[in-house]
């Protein structure tokens, strides 16, 4: 099992997280494999549906045969759901909000917890719950200024922003530059329309294209 910090490493060496949810399980798998076609090795799969449990599992299963691939979960609201989805063999757990309850569970398991925050004083107590990788949600609303106004008085916290982030150049090098460390994308990459038609190839492209874009566009980061 990777440590916590290995995890935190590998996810912002690729800079960025897809994240999905499909009720269809045949649908997800696919979903997983284009983009682990694509060279992507870090996945959020996102607990916002009444299938998301047996679907995680039939995931868990799939990614047994893609070597080097951590599946996480996502919308991760206390500790049941935490618990659950570790019993499951999620690899990081992902919080839309700062839950120190869910920090002490995965913390116990010796998971990596990523909190969502929206504020200073959502990042200062998921810092002092232990938290060096923090989410920034909903970016759209926060925007880039929000980055550069907080990011020094948390000179230790690396930032990962989702909601609203596209897969276009200016948008992504906007975010390095205010000192994002990574970014989560879901319908931005993966649209409803290369999803519902099964597209792989399309997907593969797609995903390629975005990890392209985000890595020139780390180069902004100052």
């Amino acid at each position: 099992m990777f440590t916590k910090q290995a995890h935190i490493d590998g996810l912002l060496e690729q800079k960025l997280l897809p994240l999905f949810y499909h009720d269809s399980a045949d649908t997800s798998v696919l979903v997983l494999e284009a983009l682990y076609g694509a060279g992507i090795r870090y996945v959020e799969y996102t607990n916002r549906g009444a299938a998301a449990p047996a679907n995680f599992g039939v995931l868990r299963a799939a990614a047994s045969h893609m070597p080097g691939l951590q599946l996480g979960i996502g919308t991760i609201k206390n500790p049941q759901q935490a618990e659950q989805y570790l019993a499951f063999g999620a690899d990081f757990i992902i919080c839309p909000s700062m839950n120190a309850e869910v920090a002490a569970v995965a913390a116990a398991a010796g998971r990596l917890w990523i909190p969502g925050c929206m504020t200073p004083t959502e990042i200062a107590a998921a810092e002092n719950a232990g938290a060096t990788l923090v989410k920034i949600f909903p970016g759209n609303i926060l925007g880039p200024g929000f980055i550069s106004a907080v990011k020094d008085l948390f000179p230790g916290m690396r930032f990962l922003v989702t909601g609203g982030v596209e897969a276009e150049a200016e948008n992504l090098a906007s975010w390095f530059r205010a000192g994002v460390s990574g970014v989560g994308m879901g319908s931005k990459l993966l649209t409803k329309a290369l999803v519902e038609a099964g597209d792989v190839k399309g997907l593969m492209a797609a995903t390629g294209h975005a990890l392209a874009l985000v890595q020139e566009g780390q180069h902004a980061q100052i």
